[in-house]
């Protein structure tokens, strides 16, 4: 059966879309196009280029996550050139490694620019905080004067996953008339499950769309509880993410969406145990089984 998928952000909770995907090869489930944001950019690119769910098992498995953290200057001992970094460079650690380590990924299946992946295929959610809106990769490329089709897919992918403060924001150099920069951060800042991605409300869908979401069901999750300045910034953080999705994903959208959640790991707790891995990973096997059991419904 031929789907069109989308995949949430969630760092490092993503290991749930293995045990997802182990499903959806079982029940025979072929993507057609894919969409993605932060972590769910990854799975998204990775699973376009050919990756099945054992290979991303093995892949994702023997990644240290903590070989991404690229500082600047770590031989520098004090708290507080990191903080000046942070100030200048507007990020903990650089994220060029993490665009290495897709690069090299992506190059074991041939994959190097979207001219490698079929027509449309892929779609990569990143914010334009110098222009405040949301981009679609690579279709709104030619906005900046860039040929799509020619941009590298572990680029985009890294601009996806560009938290912001955590990793320094991506350059995006314009090639039209005004030559400006743009800086790009993570796709979830503004969208974090772009559900909305492969919908036209003039034409009737091809094929449905099936979306993978890294928390409960809407109606369950809980209020935020504020009792500090840093409960409010961590409220105002996820209502910013989370905002403009909600407002999306109604009763009929939702009946579309495997809710997987994962909430005993943070996003960017990059010291994940296998234990904790193994668990999100059956999490996410349990909850897509359960779903595809009566999925489609009229």
């Amino acid at each position: 059966m031929d789907v069109d998928a989308v995949f949430a952000g969630g760092g490092v909770r993503a290991f749930a879309f293995i045990g997802a995907l182990e499903v959806t090869e079982q029940k025979g489930l072929k993507f057609h196009r894919i969409a993605g944001t932060s972590a769910g950019a990854i799975v998204a690119a990775l699973v376009m280029a050919g990756y099945r769910s054992d290979e991303l098992l093995e892949t994702l498995s023997t990644l240290d996550v903590k070989t991404l953290q690229d500082e600047r200057f770590p031989y520098l001992p004090f708290p507080f050139v990191k903080w000046l970094n942070l100030y200048f460079r507007l990020g903990l650690y650089k994220g060029d490694r993490l665009e290495q380590w897709l690069q090299d990924c992506l190059e074991k299946k041939g994959v190097r620019s979207f001219e490698d992946l079929p027509q449309g295929a892929l779609k990569i959610v990143v914010s334009d905080v110098t222009r405040g809106r949301i981009v679609v990769l690579p279709d709104d490329l030619k906005d900046y004067g860039i040929i799509p089709e020619k941009y590298s897919v572990a680029r985009a992918v890294r601009m996806s996953c560009s938290i912001p403060y955590f990793f320094e924001p991506v350059k995006l150099h314009h090639k039209t008339v005004d030559r400006g920069v743009s800086y790009i951060v993570d796709g979830g800042l503004l969208s974090n499950f772009p559900m909305w991605i492969f919908h036209d409300r003039k034409k009737t869908p091809r094929r449905p769309v099936v979306g993978f979401q890294l928390s409960p069901q809407l109606e369950e999750e809980p209020p935020h509880q504020i009792y500090n300045a840093f409960d409010m910034y961590k409220a105002v953080f996820d209502t910013m993410m989370s905002a403009h999705d909600k407002r999306y994903i109604s009763k009929e959208h939702a009946k579309n969406i495997v809710f997987i959640p994962v909430d005993t790991v943070k996003v960017t707790d990059f010291s994940v145990t296998d234990v904790e891995k193994e668990a999100m990973i059956a999490v996410g096997h349990e909850k897509t089984a359960a779903f595809l059991e009566n999925w489609p419904s009229s």
